[in-house]
């Protein structure tokens, strides 16, 4: 995992004109380098075929939202991201999805494993939508919004508006992880760490607070709530024992 944040750190310190060959909009790319599999627990996408104008009016409409009196946000809430009160969101949602299962497929294939196998959990799988408003702090060094954490699903595709992320690195050291306009952030969670017998790791990350408002909007995928989860008997050997309990939700 170290290794992964030292690559992820190499990069994000390099300047934009050096970052921009490093990137690729090829989902399926070779992975070898020090800036493909290394740092694929933790990358930023860009040219994911999510039109900027969708990635927009989600923010927009989390931005509207959080705006509302509480008398006036309440009639609102609801379990259907679909519902028309959330079209903009909804939209977001969908292209997100669609996104996941090919990020998805290009992981599993890096494992050596069958994404035919999964496709129909993955499908069926589930999404949770939060969506996140950091107020602004007059005193960000002396706060922090979000406690460190990781998360639970597959992978989680992150749209924000404003810096505050940050990674956990080696020597418990925080690195911070810049916006790029465009860009979502993906991240590995628990499952991913269970399902591929410690090959990828989940990244333990935090937000802290910052002079100015910051929406963000996560998007967790997992497999189903009744699916049992453990290490793909194919990455298990001799040299590789299984490290993990089998478990659900």
């Amino acid at each position: 995992m170290n290794d992964a944040l030292d690559a992820a750190a190499e990069f994000f310190n390099l300047p934009l004109e050096e970052k921009m060959p490093l990137l690729s909009d090829d989902v399926h790319a070779p992975t070898g380098s020090i800036y493909g599999l290394q740092i694929l627990t933790c990358f930023q996408v860009i040219n994911h075929g999510i039109p900027l104008s969708i990635m927009n009016d989600a923010l927009d409409a989390a931005a509207e939202f959080f705006n509302l009196p509480l008398e006036e946000k309440m009639p609102l809430l609801s379990d259907d991201v679909h519902a028309p009160v959330r079209d903009k969101m909804g939209n977001y949602a969908k292209a997100v999805h669609a996104l996941q299962m090919q990020l998805m497929e290009a992981i599993l294939e890096t494992l050596g494993l069958n994404f035919g196998n999964l496709q129909k959990e993955l499908e069926e799988g589930n999404q949770f939508m939060a969506v996140n408003c950091y107020p602004a702090c007059p005193e960000p060094d002396l706060t922090l919004s979000l406690p460190p954490h990781s998360d639970f699903g597959t992978i989680t595709i992150l749209l924000q508006s404003g810096p505050g992320l940050q990674l956990l690195h080696k020597k418990n050291n925080w690195l911070s992880v810049p916006v790029v306009e465009g860009a979502l952030m993906v991240q590995v969670g628990d499952q991913m760490e269970v399902m591929s017998n410690g090959q990828y790791k989940r990244i333990v990350h935090q937000v802290l607070s910052a002079k100015n408002k910051r929406l963000s909007i996560a998007s967790l995928h997992s497999l189903p709530l009744n699916k049992i989860i453990g290490p793909a008997e194919e990455l298990a050997d001799e040299k590789h024992p299984v490290s993990y309990n089998d478990f659900t939700f």
